[in-house]
């Protein structure tokens, strides 16, 4: 199966989940550097670098730098790579809260990471726009 497509299904039904954790975005030359990869949640190729995300205390490990501490978010329904307006519709919903968030779409949910601070009222704006 690929995902929900109907925005009014995933807003109903998205079951926000927020992990334990600390998470920091690192970069690294090349995936070389990364002593266990299996401790790395996701990593992207970039012209300039490779991000890689991972728990905080496994980044303070290998002395990785970093300047953004967040937390994570999933929510629990699977959408699909091809809906369209979820994206928009939590990242309104948090900007209203003046919340930054940055997304990862994955294959089977999409997870957002948000600051450390404002880990709890994004759930509360994620909730409340679950329930429209």
């Amino acid at each position: 199966m690929s995902g929900e497509k109907e925005l009014a299904v995933l807003l109903k039904n998205m079951e926000p989940v927020l992990h334990s954790g600390d998470y920091v975005f690192c970069t690294v030359k090349d995936l070389k550097q990364v002593s266990d990869l299996d401790k790395v949640l996701f990593f992207f190729r970039e012209t300039e670098a490779v991000t890689i995300v991972l728990e905080k205390a496994t980044a303070d490990e290998w002395k990785l730098g970093y300047t953004y501490i967040s937390s994570w978010i999933t929510l629990n329904i699977h959408s699909s790579l091809e809906a369209v307006g979820l994206t928009a519709a939590f990242a309104n919903a948090l900007k209203q809260e003046n919340i930054s968030c940055n997304v990862v779409a994955a294959y089977f949910h999409d997870h957002i990471f948000v600051a450390k601070q404002d880990a709890q009222k994004a759930m509360e704006a994620l909730y409340s726009l679950s329930n429209i």
